[in-house]
């Protein structure tokens, strides 16, 4: 592994960082004509930069802003009228600068820019920058109308009873959807930008009352550490966020849901928004919470115990039933009934392939009618990926090249993969390797690689937190929301705070 690392981190010439031009550090430097001129050198005069210049009582003034990212209305009424209707008796540069910073209400979201780096930053996200001749700075005010997908139900966590509300790509109405449901004045929003080219906006979201400061340090820590240039979607800052050991599994969660990510920062958790994408991340992640749901909450406490166990039985289902039926067929078939056996005799001995084989090729067709599904316009994928599931997976056992048996696994184990959607990642790649392993190994081949996952489950740490706590190391009261789910009344009465769980180095 340290080879490849190595092999990959030197590349050639063609694909070295590229680091930002040194003159955005520069400062404004009070003449309005040389600023309007080096602003639009630095941005090559790009067709969306609009400046406009105008005369406020003897002051030359420009506003600039980006095309598109402005409402033209609200522009309009807060920044262009007023600006006409001023008067101002013996205007000096200082006294419009007063005027428009405290005697005017132009726009709630205020700020003073120095350099050439932050007002690319303000106005290609939505501001408008004032220029005053003969000050050396400027005023952005937050004017922002560019548009952006409603809210929406969230189309990977999909429940029956709840919220339909999910995150939308604009970040600041995601921090709005988290306020309206926690008004508490501990409830913090940390903003500033990633990567030096995007300059995204990601936000930090906690509870001042109980997120570990260790934690919040931590996390902090690493994002500072982010060496990319552009942050397109949440994804992009996973790794930096992320712990060794190299595992299928990982210890920073992701969630669409507003209720979701509130109920994890109130356990002292930290959320991690990203503009631009409606997926939040929420550190540190327990591998338990993979097989939990908002439904659980809301159901009766049987109904959702059940649910959970039926989601561990499928998890457990998908990833070892097709590695057992290979390994018992070439190598343990006395373990099945004499009927079945007879049967699975009759359909392989017919079939050209090994058994190891057919289970690999119809496997990795299931994942190819899955993915076509999936990338293909709604309607048509649809119909792509069940059409072409019956017709292939019929004229491959009327022609002799997958038994009936095996059709009947690739079913089951495909229907159980989707009871979990959050661990369909891993589950793929644990499912092809059980194959192989079964059919190399057998039945202790597979109880071999099923300790190696658990080991390396157990060996996942994030930000001090045991991926596996509070089932190891194990701890009895904690598991009244683990296998079982108690009723509110009980489980309301404590709330569980992530620094408390055992085996955290908080504790």
């Amino acid at each position: 592994m340290g080879w490849f690392s190595k092999f990959f981190a030197d590349g050639d010439s063609s694909y070295e960082k590229l680091t930002p031009p040194g003159a955005l550090n520069q400062k404004l430097t009070g003449n309005l004509l040389n600023d309007l001129v080096t602003l639009r050198a630095l941005c090559s005069n790009t067709a969306d930069l609009m400046v406009r210049e105008k005369d406020v009582c003897g002051v030359s003034v420009a506003m600039v802003l980006c095309e598109g990212m402005v409402s033209t209305s609200t522009f309009s009424t807060m920044v262009g009228l007023p600006v006409e209707q001023l008067v101002i008796e013996q205007n000096t540069p200082q006294k419009t600068l007063q005027w428009m910073r405290y005697r005017s209400f132009l726009a709630l979201d205020q700020s003073e820019v120095y350099t050439y780096e932050e007002i690319f930053r303000f106005i290609m996200s939505g501001f408008v920058l004032i220029l005053i001749d003969g000050i050396s700075s400027g005023i952005v005010l937050g004017l922002q109308g560019f548009q952006y997908r409603s809210i929406s139900e969230p189309m990977s966590e999909v429940n029956v009873r709840g919220s339909r509300e999910g995150f939308v790509e604009a970040i600041r109405v995601n921090m709005s959807m988290v306020r309206r449901r926690l008004k508490s004045p501990t409830l913090k929003f940390e903003l500033y930008p990633v990567g030096s080219k995007s300059q995204t906006d990601i936000c930090l979201v906690y509870l001042t009352d109980v997120v570990p400061q260790k934690l919040l340090r931590e996390v902090k820590y690493r994002l500072q550490q982010v060496e990319i240039d552009v942050v397109l979607e949440s994804g992009y800052l996973q790794p930096f966020l992320e712990h060794k050991p190299v595992s299928l599994f990982t210890g920073v969660g992701v969630t669409e849901r507003p209720d979701t990510l509130c109920a994890k920062i109130n356990e002292g958790r930290i959320a991690i928004l990203v503009d631009g994408t409606p997926f939040a991340l929420l550190v540190p992640h327990l591998f338990n919470e993979d097989f939990q749901s908002f439904d659980d909450y809301a159901h009766r406490p049987y109904y959702a115990t059940f649910i959970r166990w039926l989601k561990y039985f499928s998890f457990f289902l998908t990833i070892l039933l097709p590695g057992i039926y290979v390994a018992v067929a070439t190598f343990h078939p006395e373990l099945l009934p004499t009927a079945l056996l007879f049967n699975l005799l009759v359909t392989e001995q017919s079939m050209p392939f090994p058994i190891v084989i057919e289970a690999l090729v119809i496997h990795l067709l299931y994942e190819l009618m899955r993915e076509a599904g999936l990338r293909l316009p709604r309607p048509i994928g649809h119909a792509v990926s069940i059409v072409g599931g019956l017709v292939i997976g019929d004229a491959a056992v009327r022609a002799g090249l997958i038994g009936a048996p095996m059709v009947m696994v690739v079913a089951l184990t495909a229907i159980s993969s989707f009871v979990v959607p959050a661990l369909y990642e891993p589950v793929t790649i644990l499912r092809f390797s059980f194959i192989l392993i079964g059919g190399l190994l057998g039945i202790f081949g597979i109880a071999l690689g099923l300790f190696a996952v658990f080991i390396n489950l157990c060996a996942v740490n994030s930000f001090g937190v045991p991926s596996t706590s509070p089932t190891t190391p194990f701890s009895f009261y904690s598991m009244r929301d683990v296998m079982i789910r108690i009723g509110w009344k009980r489980l309301g009465k404590k709330t569980m705070v992530i620094e408390d769980l055992p085996g955290s180095t908080d504790q």
